[in-house]
């Protein structure tokens, strides 16, 4: 509300600048007011006061009491109405000869006390949530895909079979064959199971939902090798992202022939040789700069515990160069596939990029 006083100064000054040939239009425009405003307020003169503050509000008659609003909520919220809307309320009481408001009425009163959302009976939407499995050790959990090669004829392509370690990151076999098959997806497991040892072992196999991987017969054969079956949710291209992040990694290196490959038995040597870097010369950030071969078979504790003493030892040296703690050398317990939501943020793996 504005005061008497400046009523009257608005006015005052309006007047001024009409005298001096304005128009009332942009004089009551600099001032933010209307041109109506600026007549209501000469015509009133002395008595600008506001008079609202003093009006008399006047109960309407068709308002509802008190009495009638705790009626409504009180029907509403019988058991054989509560979870129906106003609309279906309302009818229900006139077949029983029963009237208490219209149904705009019960709508506004459910508004007024937060009852109005989801009255109707259905099931509450249940977010699907990624599979999670939790690994302590190597060769408890792995994860596998098929990425393409590019050959050097456009649209044709070379596919790359590889499954991952997720604790260590450690390439635990791979193949490239010229099509995507069941068959060959069950040599690279049966291969990977006896190459390392793991039969009959409580291993998680994780992967997409490529039509490989659901072969039936390929599901079959995980059970007789004793090996659990782990498949990333429908249309959901974030579920495997350890073979994803590799699969990054591998086409971003700075050898990759983006011209394709001439051969499979060329994109087999390739491979071959960025395994053999990727597994033992590799410093990868997700556990704390070792190889992934160093973590896999246990090296990386001595390696850890070393880099701890290190930096123990240059901060007894020269303490000031250190305002807290040294560098958090220590190894990572566990590695989680796909971890519930923490603060809305799904937490992902890091690969570092080969040079």
């Amino acid at each position: 509300m504005i005061s008497s006083s400046d009523r009257l100064e608005a006015v005052k000054l309006i007047n001024q600048a009409k005298a001096q040939g304005a128009r009332i239009s942009k004089a009551c425009q600099e001032l933010g007011i209307s041109t109506r405003t600026y007549q209501r307020w000469s015509k009133q003169g002395a008595e600008t006061k506001d008079k609202r503050p003093e009006r008399i509000y006047v109960k309407p008659k068709n308002k509802l009491s008190e009495t009638e609003k705790e009626k409504i909520i009180k029907t509403c919220n019988k058991s054989e109405y509560a979870d129906l809307p106003p609309n279906q309320i309302v009818p229900k009481l006139a077949d029983k000869g029963i009237y208490i408001a219209s149904e705009s009425s019960f709508y506004r009163v459910l508004r007024e006390e937060k009852q109005n959302a989801k009255r109707v009976s259905t099931k509450n939407h249940v977010k699907n949530q990624p599979t999670t499995h939790v690994a302590t050790a190597p060769n408890q959990v792995w994860s596998w895909d098929i990425t393409w090669l590019p050959g050097i004829i456009k649209g044709h392509f070379f596919k790359l079979y590889l499954i991952l370690d997720i604790f260590s990151r450690y390439i635990v076999h791979w193949e490239i064959h010229l099509r995507e098959s069941k068959e060959h997806a069950k040599k690279l497991v049966k291969k990977a199971v006896f190459k390392h040892g793991v039969l009959n072992q409580p291993i998680v196999l994780h992967s997409d939902n490529g039509s490989p991987m659901k072969a039936k017969d390929f599901q079959n054969m995980l059970i007789d090798l004793g090996i659990t079956r782990s498949y990333s949710r429908p249309r959901v291209s974030n579920d495997n992202p350890f073979s994803e992040s590799l699969f990054r990694t591998l086409k971003y290196s700075k050898s990759f022939p983006w011209k394709g490959f001439s051969s499979i038995d060329q994109a087999r040597a390739w491979v071959n040789e960025f395994v053999n870097i990727y597994n033992t010369e590799s410093l990868h950030s997700s556990i704390k700069y070792v190889t992934p071969e160093q973590r896999h078979f246990g090296k990386d504790i001595e390696i850890l515990a070393k880099r701890n003493e290190v930096y123990r030892l240059a901060k007894l040296r020269n303490p000031s160069r250190w305002s807290s703690d040294t560098r958090d050398w220590t190894r990572p317990d566990t590695v989680t596939l796909n971890p519930e939501k923490e603060d809305n943020v799904i937490l992902e793996p890091k690969m570092r990029q080969l040079t």
